[in-house]
């Protein structure tokens, strides 16, 4: 994951998923605010579609971990033991593994729809949130600096997304516990994509700072100690900036498809309504039809 793709590739499907729940859950609710009932993925023309997509990108990610991307294209030492440059390739792929069993098992109860299905499903997907946040806090690189300050925030919005996903187990007709988790994920994949470029593009890299080789791997160090405090400011506003703008488009969606849907809604009421009223009708001309009044 210490690279741009690394962070952009699996942020990028953070940030779609995010969205796809944000679309969804919207949706629901709109058409139906009195029996809404949040659902733990949504499916589509081919059913399983979003978790088969989740299953395909991490199996992307443990190859590219584990395989791909080490420069012997496999993570071991000649003698069978996990380097130190390679410690956090495995975590990487361990969070990747535990989602991939998260779509796994959601399939399968799916397929056998026992009484707990919801609350299995939504214990599976925060057992790969809290998989990933711990992974990400005790991790084996040397998160300090930039690049740690960028992944104090993410730890912040993983949180969020385990929070409100164990808060759905329970709270399972709550729009805005869904809602919540939705905009934390969509947020998390933003935020990955933006760690990406910040911190592996030259030309973005703060005043005073610099990509620095260390192990294999380029991570931005600064000049002195004022260079590192005003870059970890940068990125404290830039995480700020980001908020502001997601909120203002998730709310701003909400409002769209609200006036959309309900607009429809009101429509197909109206039109049965109008419907209703002529059969009433009809059924009126029909019992005041008199037959003798036709032969005269």
């Amino acid at each position: 994951m210490g690279t741009l793709v690394g962070h952009v590739a699996p942020g990028f499907g953070f940030l779609v998923i995010g969205l796809w729940h944000l679309l969804n859950h919207i949706k629901l609710h709109v058409q139906n605010p009195k029996t809404y009932h949040s659902l733990p993925w949504f499916p589509s023309k081919i059913r399983y579609l979003e978790l088969f997509l989740i299953m395909v990108a991490c199996s992307m990610s443990i190859a590219m971990e584990l395989f791909i991307g080490p420069d012997r294209h496999q993570p071991l030492d000649t003698d069978g033991t996990i380097p130190s440059n390679h410690l956090h390739n495995f975590e990487h792929s361990l969070i990747s593994f535990t989602f991939f069993v998260y779509a796994i098992f959601a399939i399968i109860l799916d397929k056998f729809v026992p009484k707990v299905q919801y609350e299995l499903t939504q214990l599976l997907a925060s057992i790969a949130f809290g998989q990933q946040l711990l992974l990400f806090h005790l991790h084996s690189a040397d998160h300090m600096g930039v690049e740690g300050q960028y992944h104090m925030l993410l730890q912040v919005l993983i949180l969020i997304s385990l929070v409100t996903t164990l808060m759905g187990i329970s709270y399972q007709k709550s729009f805005v516990v869904s809602f919540i988790r939705s905009i934390s994920i969509s947020f998390q994949g933003l935020w990955l994509m933006v760690m990406g470029f910040m911190l592996w593009t030259k030309n973005l890299i703060p005043k005073g700072c610099f990509l620095n080789l260390e192990e294999g791997h380029h991570v931005v160090r600064c000049h002195d100690l004022e260079a590192l405090e005003r870059a970890k400011s940068l990125v404290n506003i830039q995480f700020s900036w980001y908020l502001i703008c997601v909120t203002i488009f998730a709310m701003s969606l909400y409002v769209t498809m609200h006036r959309i849907y309900e607009g429809r809604i009101e429509y197909e009421s109206l039109t049965r309504y109008d419907q209703d009223q002529d059969i009433e009708a009809q059924k009126t001309m029909i019992k005041s039809f008199d037959p003798i009044d036709m032969e005269k």
